[in-house]
């Protein structure tokens, strides 16, 4: 009989939470967070190195003989908890958890790869996937690279996360999977929703990259990543979600209409009641597919699903809530509640939509839909 999940966090885990929440509050307030956006620049390179090297984040996924951190994927969902919060640009679930899952799913002794391994873990080294933010575990590969011999690769793959500042890209195409330097390779930046988790179309024109595993185990490798990223980012729209809820609490109490606080109104209670409901089960969801990732327990997959088809929608919800309840000012481009509803919208796409993994539910769980 599998054990019940751990839902409740380690004293390791909050640890490293308080100290990426004092970094993030330290180095990335909302006002640069912002001004970043605005401008339209890629990640602070010294925050991620702070983040990455510094505490050690960018290697938890991997193996401490790898030169990582050793730890897992709970410990993983921690930091993406505070950088929902924060919604601050840094590739952590770029880098840190699908890149890492794609290494880790190829031949470990292969030099090439635990070289990216160790640079990805030691926080020198932004190593992203080049292939769709919006694909989903369990979906076959875009197919739109071709190697013509020796690894000189064609092709293009549009909306890839992180690519702008990224310095190698891992590329699937019809040959394996291969890692190219991002300088070889056209990177042009498109137009985002979100403007705090930039993406771009990367071109392959005669591109020259390094095999890293055959078409097997580079689909394999890639699934794996999938998975783990669909998981742990059901942690980042809670952490999303959840600073959304204070933030309107701490408004509501602080202003007043017809002489009384606005959150004293029995309608907003009762709002605000609503979603806090439903962020305790978004977290009770989230909890439970780290930790079964964490475990390797055979229902993962289930749980992911379960966790990214309730997350999704308790994200937008709450991010949409925080921007009504906070009126005429929660409307502005000041205020940072739009960034948490255009991040809690496209993550509503990212790694699956919410209908795509209920239909995954189903289908594991043998409840065919209508």
């Amino acid at each position: 009989m599998t054990p019940p999940p751990d839902l409740l966090y380690s004293e390791t885990e909050d640890e490293l939470r308080s100290a990426v929440r004092s970094l993030l509050v330290d180095r990335a307030p909302h006002a640069a967070v912002l001004e970043r956006a605005e401008a339209g620049r890629p990640h602070d390179p010294e925050l991620w190195r702070a983040l990455g090297a510094g505490i050690g984040a960018a290697g938890l996924l991997v193996p401490e003989k790898l030169g990582g951190q050793g730890a897992g994927p709970r410990e993983a969902a921690v930091v993406l908890e505070e950088l929902g919060r924060a919604v601050v640009q840094l590739p952590f679930l770029t880098t840190a958890v699908l890149a890492a899952e794609t290494l880790l799913g190829c031949d470990t002794e292969l030099p090439m790869v635990g070289a990216l391994l160790a640079g990805l873990a030691g926080g020198t080294s932004v190593v992203v996937p080049a292939w769709p933010l919006t694909a989903a575990p369990g979906a076959a590969a875009p197919g739109t690279v071709r190697d013509a011999g020796g690894g000189v690769l064609s092709g293009t793959v549009t909306a890839v996360a992180d690519a702008v500042g990224a310095d190698v890209l891992l590329v699937p195409a019809d040959t394996g999977l291969f890692a190219v330097r991002a300088d070889d390779a056209g990177i042009t930046p498109q137009s985002p929703l979100d403007l705090t988790r930039p993406i771009a179309t990367v071109t392959l024109d005669g591109a020259r990259g390094e095999l890293l595993a055959d078409p097997a185990t580079a689909e394999r490798a890639r699934r794996r990543a999938l998975l783990t990223g669909a998981g742990l980012l059901a942690s980042e729209q809670l952490g999303l979600a959840e600073w959304c809820l204070t933030e309107t609490v701490r408004y509501l109490r602080e202003r007043h209409q017809f002489n009384r606080p606005v959150g004293s109104f029995q309608a907003l209670k009762h709002r605000l009641a609503q979603l806090w409901l439903e962020l305790a089960h978004a977290r009770s969801a989230a909890r439970a597919a780290a930790d079964a990732l964490a475990t390797g327990d055979p229902e993962a997959p289930l749980a992911v699903s379960l966790a990214q088809a309730y997350c999704s929608g308790a994200a937008v919800r709450a991010a949409e809530e925080c921007v009504q309840l906070h009126g005429g000012i929660g409307m502005t481009w000041e205020h940072p509640a739009h960034l948490y509803l255009k991040r809690a919208k496209a993550d509503s796409l990212a790694l699956g939509t919410a209908g795509y993994h209920l239909s995954v539910v189903g289908e594991l769980a043998g409840l065919p839909g209508a």
